[in-house]
């Protein structure tokens, strides 16, 4: 028996991804009044609500402003089909080329038309087809260039003027690509198949507990983990992290159900632990940290008034992060939290992954006794010379078997016919992991 998939529809509140050829931009649709950004172009957001997710959109020019760094143009959103979207190409009707570019000398002074022709073109025209057809045929060299040479011209303009935007659900992949483009330092230089290695070695499925310590990817990898935990599952996330509030820009991006955001709980790693040790000293045997222990060698220990109610000056407030009332005589979500985790860590945990700015060789000190035996551990850093010691420490302590140390090299491929080659511009390295299964 076959179901129906619905594609979504755009709600206020959403996080949404909007496309422009290959620029990818996330950004969240909060309000009717919603605007974004795409280089000098302003786009207003309110026509997207309650269109299904994948929906194609027209750029239609409202006005335009001039200002230090050019005309900024304010533009509206159409909804259109698939069907608008030909390739200049094809729209144009071009057939003739050149033999080779031997004869093309780049003068500056192929194309007739001035900028500021071409500017009052723009304002007079909103179709990138029109505009690319007025400049083909003022320029000198086109017909003579080859074909290759000419749909290189033809895609640079196209990625000047292009009037479509794509609006699509955030993914995992499309985050972490938008992420790493955008400022690869703010997820730790966590690149997609840095990424996609964390999630297999850790064994994180639908059945069972884990653990994550991580000190700010933009909460891409609770994402990650609670994305292949899966809805109507069994499993859980205990998300530890070292600030007042946990970073979860790429979990709520997610739109996960509620009761699948309710089986990720976050919480301060220092208060978390205090609270597990609290009364159960006694039952710690000399060789495992004592809770005072594990704070002493764990550093920025938050203040002991409220080390989960304040959120740091950097960082935006959160709707889903607001204090409770004065009249609230409750505890703090902090506190529930926290119960909710020592519960879990009593259970223990079937994998721990750790991806830490600081040294991890504290942290694991403190984590690996709440991990069961013959159970994966991961962790990542962007110095190997930390892992280096973690792997020793490890291997002596005898607490870990398998090790293993390795890093990640990517290299993307252009796939075309007769142009089949490496990308020029790849990154060197997206950190290094280290891996192993815990012993009892």
């Amino acid at each position: 028996m076959s179901t129906d998939v619905t594609t979504p529809n755009i709600q206020l509140g959403d996080y949404i991804v909007i496309q422009r050829q290959k620029y990818t931009k996330l950004q969240k649709f909060g309000s009717l009044d919603a605007t974004s950004t795409l280089g000098k172009e302003t786009l207003e957001l309110k026509s997207l609500l309650d269109q299904p997710y994948g929906s194609t959109f027209k750029m239609c020019v409202k006005e335009t402003k001039s200002g230090k760094r050019g005309a900024q143009r304010h533009h509206t959103l159409e909804l259109c089909s698939d069907t608008e979207l030909r390739s200049t190409r094809e729209v144009l009707g071009i057939s003739s080329s050149g033999a080779d570019n031997r004869d093309i000398c780049d003068n500056g002074e192929a194309q007739a038309l001035k900028s500021s022709d071409i500017e009052q073109l723009r304002e007079a025209c909103n179709e990138s087809s029109k505009i690319i057809e007025k400049l083909v045929e003022n320029s000198k060299t086109f017909h003579t260039r080859t074909e290759y040479s000419q749909e290189k011209y033809l895609l640079k303009k196209e990625k000047k003027y292009f009037e479509f935007v794509q609006i699509r659900q955030p993914t995992i992949r499309l985050m972490v690509d938008i992420f790493y483009r955008q400022d690869a330092e703010k997820i730790m230089g966590i690149r997609v198949d840095t990424l996609s290695q964390i999630i297999s070695y850790s064994g994180v499925c639908g059945f069972g507990n884990y653990l994550l310590y991580e000190s700010g990817t933009n909460g891409l990898l609770p994402a990650a983990m609670m994305n292949s935990i899966g809805a109507d599952t069994e499993g859980t996330l205990v998300h530890m992290h070292p600030g007042n509030v946990p970073q979860k820009q790429a979990l709520l991006a997610l739109k996960l159900p509620l009761e699948q955001q309710q089986r990720c709980v976050s919480v301060n790693l220092y208060s978390v632990l205090r609270e597990f040790y609290q009364g159960e000293t006694t039952s710690v045997s000399p060789a495992e940290p004592s809770a005072v222990e594990a704070e002493e060698t764990l550093p920025e220990t938050p203040t002991e008034e409220q080390p989960e109610a304040v959120e740091p000056s950097t960082k935006k407030p959160k709707l889903d992060e607001a204090p409770p009332s004065g009249n609230n005589k409750g505890p703090l979500r902090w506190q529930l939290e926290n119960k909710r985790a020592t519960t879990l860590m009593h259970e223990k945990f079937d994998s721990l992954v750790v991806a830490a700015k600081e040294h991890p060789s504290s942290i694991l000190q403190a984590l690996l006794p709440l991990v069961r035996p013959s159970r994966p551990i991961v962790v990542f850093s962007t110095c190997k010379e930390l892992l280096q010691e973690t792997f020793m420490e490890l291997k002596t302590s005898g607490k870990v078997t398998a090790l293993h140390l390795t890093s990640n090299w990517l290299r993307t491929y252009q796939i075309l016919p007769n142009r089949t080659h490496p990308e020029v511009n790849m990154s060197g390295n997206s950190g290094y992991l280290l891996t192993g299964f815990t012993l009892k």
